[in-house]
């Protein structure tokens, strides 16, 4: 499948960039549904057996068949049907599935490339597991992202985030078309082997307009010494980038590598779903009982509390308090750590201490101001504070630094979109993120009930109610860090328009 695209109705998959676009736009998909979709329509009507579908898209992991039930599943929502109706991808029961719409093969088509920075920019590549256990790939791709963290934090350096350089793991694509779509001049790409209590890693700095490296270099250490090769590879790549020694403040690091390895398998869990997240709080609190002061499992641990309770239906208390206590333990332990500070900073918005979250974002972003996450996060609180243009731009600069995010990037700007009374802009975007986040449908029903498309909007709610029974405009109220007036009226006139509870 090198070199071709695969168009379907409004879509088109490139499966070496690791891409879905539909009418030209990114779509919001997972690294897991992107692979199941490149299998399935690589072979249009021939019936893939579960097994099959299972490998592709865990490869040499053992995983639950229910696993595959929810990817495909969410795959079906983000697609929607097509125009003739039916499903794009339909069950062959006990036997797997089957890709059924028309295949159209496209070749050497290219999206519109992203203009440079004003600055140096670089993408962290996911580095290639070279061990013989499948097992380490979680090893390299924490390395990739630990990296990412650190170069972020770099003054002078624009950073790509980790969702969006991950789009392109196990793809046999050209640096130069990566760097086009990613508007980065600079690739670091590697390598890392991880056996024996020992780790062996290679990495090489790449110019991506002419092909040049610009730095290389191979490091065989003990295990024990995987963060100071981290912290050496980082201040290599800033010397070279800005011609000049520049590192930033030293991070806080685990004591215990078993922690470390616990606290890189979670936190690719907790925004998956209810049972994934589960399974990433037993791991953070199991890597805070072996090392107590690791800042970053406290914060991952945080964020997953407030997570339960604000998109996967548990129980606010105690949820909330405990997600607060140990958001400022993370910042207590590591206060240079910008993703300890804007978990925090949106806890406090959640607590309505304003002031303090302000203060926390700041921080955040005076460490690392490529913190895309922590953008798109400030982008919803600053809309609901009232400052619509402001959010918008916040959101916009996140787009930036992560081209093809998770889906809720989509929810903050659907939700900023309609703040703006921008209600056909609000429709198109949120009905991109037909995902399993299906919170995003009660700002799409409130957009259509504004432009009087009453219809779609009571289907809309209709939808979002299957998977929010419970929801209510009043609590909602409650939950949410409004501080303008005219903004929350905003909301629930759009709500109750549309017809959901009160």
């Amino acid at each position: 499948m090198q070199g071709l695209r695969f168009a379907f109705g409004p879509f088109v998959l490139d499966p070496d960039a690791g891409t879905l676009l539909r009418n030209d736009d990114p779509v919001a998909v997972g690294y897991r549904g992107l692979k199941l979709l490149a299998a399935l329509v690589g072979r249009p009507g021939e019936i893939l057996g579960k097994a099959e579908l299972m490998d592709a898209a865990w490869p040499g992991t053992a995983v639950e068949e229910g696993n595959l039930t929810v990817q495909i599943a969410q795959l079906r929502k983000l697609l929607g049907p097509p125009a003739g109706g039916g499903e794009w991808i339909t069950t062959v029961p006990r036997v797997g599935y089957r890709f059924t719409g028309a295949i159209e093969e496209v070749a050497d088509a290219r999206r519109q490339a992203l203009p440079l920075p004003d600055k140096p920019s670089i993408a962290v590549l996911p580095f290639v597991n070279l061990s013989n256990d499948p097992e380490q790939a979680a090893f390299a791709d924490g390395l990739t992202e630990d990296l990412i963290t650190d170069l972020s934090r770099a003054d002078g350096l624009f950073v790509i985030a980790r969702n969006s350089t991950f789009a392109y793991k196990g793809r046999a694509t050209d640096v130069r078309e990566i760097a086009r779509d990613l508007g980065v001049r600079y690739l670091l790409e590697g390598s890392a082997r991880r056996a024996a209590g020992r780790v062996r890693i290679n990495a090489q700095l790449i110019d991506a307009l002419n092909g040049q490296h610009l730095w290389a270099d191979r490091f065989d250490r003990g295990l024990e010494d995987i963060f100071a090769v981290q912290d050496e590879v980082t201040a290599r790549i800033v010397e070279a980038l800005l011609g000049r020694l520049r590192t930033p403040p030293a991070r806080n690091r685990p004591t215990s590598l078993e922690a470390y390895d616990l606290c890189v398998r979670a936190r690719k869990l907790i925004d998956e779903s209810p049972q994934a997240a589960r399974e990433a709080h037993l791991m953070l609190t199991r890597a805070l009982a072996l090392d107590p002061d690791y800042a970053e499992a406290c914060r991952w641990l945080a964020m997953n509390h407030w997570m339960g309770w604000v998109h996967w239906g548990e129980p606010i208390d105690p949820n909330r308090r405990i997600a607060l206590e140990l958001a400022r333990k993370a910042v207590a332990i590591d206060p240079n750590d910008a993703g300890c500070r804007w978990v925090l900073g949106n806890l406090l918005a959640y607590e309505r201490s304003f002031d303090e979250a302000d203060a926390e974002f700041a921080r955040a972003f005076e460490i690392d101001p490529n913190e895309a996450d922590a953008w798109a996060t400030l982008a919803d609180i600053t809309t609901l504070a009232g400052h619509v243009e402001e959010g918008l731009e916040q959101i916009r600069k996140a787009f930036r630094l992560n081209p093809y995010p998770a889906s809720w990037y989509y929810l903050t700007l659907g939700q900023a979109q309609y703040a703006a009374r921008d209600y056909e802009a609000a429709v198109a975007t949120l009905r991109r993120d037909e995902t399993y986040r299906t919170s995003s449908r009660r700002f799409l029903a409130a957009s259509l009930a504004q432009l009087g498309r009453l219809d779609e909007a009571r289907a809309e709610v209709d939808f979002f109610l299957v998977g929010s029974p419970h929801f209510t405009t009043s609590h909602w109220v409650m939950t949410e860090p409004f501080r303008d007036p005219a903004t929350l009226d905003h909301f629930v006139d759009g709500f109750r328009k549309a017809g959901l509870p009160d």
